[in-house]
């Protein structure tokens, strides 16, 4: 029988190579899962259901509205922050959905006339469209934001003291 003995380092004990290593090593520690599942409940959550998305070369995100585009921009002015993008896309629909309904009403703004529906529909299936896309677009970027956080060099120092992991000198990850 043998024994044998390992020092192990906090992080913060390493050298600073060792540090760089262990950073790098670790680098899809906050990745190697699910990552963006609290991203797509809270599209869900606003009435967006995403498909999926890439925020590699090909940038995209892709999805369709679980009711409709108005329940979805109403959602999102109700739980999402007046500074936000999706905030901002969402009010812009809406005063641009007001300003079509009015366009084509009897004058009181609230009722398309029976005479004007055909236009209506034209133009309010382009508005939906264009807010379908937009808002999918606030959400490709947030992912961008989320996942260039989590691949971040403090994320990583975050990860690594929270959860107290040890090194042995050199930076490797003790695997006992």
């Amino acid at each position: 029988m043998k024994t044998k003995t390992i020092t192990l380092y906090d992080f913060k004990e390493l050298s600073e190579s060792a540090k760089q290593k262990a950073i790098e090593k670790l680098y899809d520690i906050n990745i190697d899962y699910e990552w963006y599942d609290s991203t797509y409940e809270d599209a869900k959550n606003i009435g967006l259901k995403i498909t999926g998305f890439d925020i590699d070369r090909a940038r995209y995100c892709n999805g369709n509205f679980i009711k409709d585009a108005n329940y979805t921009a109403n959602k999102i002015k109700s739980e999402h922050g007046v500074n936000c993008e999706t905030y901002k896309t969402a009010d812009t629909f809406l005063q641009n959905w007001d300003k079509l309904v009015a366009k084509y009403s009897d004058g009181d703004g609230e009722k398309v006339l029976p005479e004007n529906e055909y236009k209506f529909d034209t133009e309010a299936d382009e508005l939906e469209d264009e807010f379908l896309k937009s808002i999918l677009e606030d959400y490709r970027i947030i992912l961008s934001k989320e996942y260039d956080y989590l691949t971040s060099k403090a994320a990583i120092i975050e990860t690594i003291n929270a959860n107290e992991y040890t090194f042995t000198e050199d930076g490797t990850l003790e695997n006992i």
